[in-house]
């Protein structure tokens, strides 16, 4: 596939299978990368930069074309506000709904659990990959002191139908920042949209401790 110069949104129509999500903290604000992969691994450009004040509430991120912020490419929102098992909507860069999202606050309580709506109505279930690095990290949460120093334990999303195929994995890769390597399989002969995949990667760095 064709990829965008740097700082050119990808069209929705080009459908990726494969991109690369950086957060990048600094003291007031958590920024989010979208890039594109290249076939050996390289990044080829910025599809999507999104910021979230720290400390703020996180029911909308909009995702923008580049850093200044001047083009919306897409985002998601809460229906409701202050609600740990809310439902999100993806939407376009004209507001309209294409996706949608929210955690299982109840399964989550063992291993962290999702449910992404995809066009066509179906609901794909993503759980963390690795069973016992989702305990592990509950655990590491409630030591006293240690519960206060980051997770050192990598952890990975995978999201299926109920028919077995997979749509979305996020793989965390060890790095000094969070960095995000997303796949998007084809099903049916087509990945999803890249934007739902996206969101739905970011949400997984922003909303995990909600």
């Amino acid at each position: 596939m064709t990829q965008p110069p740097q700082g050119t949104p990808i069209e929705p129509t080009a459908q990726p299978t494969r991109f690369r999500v950086r957060q990048r903290v600094t003291m007031m604000v958590n920024r989010y990368e979208v890039h594109g992969v290249g076939p050996d691994g390289t990044e080829v450009g910025l599809w999507a930069f999104a910021e979230q004040k720290r400390m703020a509430f996180k029911e909308q991120v909009t995702f923008f074309a580049d850093a200044g912020k001047s083009q919306p490419v897409f985002g998601f929102k809460a229906r409701t506000r202050m609600d740990l098992g809310a439902t999100y909507d993806v939407t376009d860069a004209a507001g309209q709904p294409i996706g949608e999202f929210r955690k299982d606050f109840g399964k989550s309580l063992l291993r962290s659990t999702w449910h992404l709506t995809i066009p066509g109505g179906r609901v794909a279930l993503g759980q963390e990959r690795n069973h016992t690095v989702a305990i592990v990290r509950r655990v590491w949460d409630f030591i006293p002191v240690v519960g206060d120093i980051p997770v050192p334990f990598l952890f990975h999303f995978d999201f299926t139908l109920p028919d077995g195929q997979v749509v979305m994995s996020s793989t965390k890769k060890p790095a000094l920042r969070d960095v995000y390597e997303v796949e998007l399989p084809p099903v049916d002969g087509h990945p999803i949209d890249w934007r739902i995949g996206a969101a739905m990667a970011v949400a997984l760095d922003a909303l995990q401790s909600r």
